[in-house]
């Protein structure tokens, strides 16, 4: 049983037993897995605070052939979404843990949407401000996926905003004027794609709605 040690970001965990954990993760190299973090609940040393969706960090675990669960010896993080400087950023966390989750198939390696996660991750503990980030992430993931469609319908500000997104890093995004209404205007386009693609609407957006409330 060959042990892997590879960058991952974590994406969501399940409770297993007393003291158990379900761990999806995406890893650089290797795809999206499903592991079994055992004592993760007491074991401060191999996981601590390391299972929170969207850490990036080191993961290390034992995989069989024709097993669907993995077995997770340590996550160590490297990066955490809990740094956020913007409080607001942490509401945003298990959204775009979601997204990903939603989109990266079972042990399909996808490199360029591990980076859009982990670059993701740098933005938010840099202080990027949450919303034009969020539009970022949504308008890259489904041009990686193959599935964003223009709309001429979109407004001069709205395009001008893609435009720029397209061209630079999540790190760039301070320096875009963008205001609140444009965000709205590409939130509520990019939620009709990403609702029609996935046939169902995220329940971490209706968690987001709530908090706005």
């Amino acid at each position: 049983m060959p042990l892997y040690t590879t960058d991952a970001l974590i994406l969501r965990t399940y409770k297993l037993g007393e003291s158990d954990r379900i761990v999806v993760f995406l890893t650089r190299d290797r795809g999206k897995k499903r592991g079994v973090a055992k004592n993760a609940r007491q074991s401060r040393r191999r996981f601590g605070g390391a299972l929170e969706p969207m850490t990036y960090g080191r993961v290390a675990y034992f995989e069989r052939e024709r097993r669907e669960l993995v077995n997770l010896n340590y996550v160590e993080a490297v990066r955490s979404p809990l740094s956020a400087v913007e409080g607001e950023a942490l509401g945003y966390v298990g959204y775009f843990a979601e997204l990903i989750d939603e989109w990266a198939p079972e042990a399909d390696p996808n490199e360029t949407l591990f980076r859009l996660g982990a670059s993701v991750v740098d933005a938010l503990a840099a202080g990027v401000r949450v919303e034009p980030l969020a539009r970022y992430f949504e308008y890259w993931l489904l041009r990686l996926q193959g599935v964003y469609e223009p709309d001429a319908r979109l407004s001069v500000d709205a395009k001008s905003f893609l435009e720029s997104a397209r061209k630079s890093t999540p790190f760039a995004l301070g320096g875009v004027t963008v205001s609140r209404g444009t965000l709205q205007e590409l939130e509520a386009r990019h939620t009709e794609l990403i609702s029609y693609h996935l046939e169902k609407e995220l329940r971490s957006a209706r968690v987001l709605r709530e908090m706005r409330r």
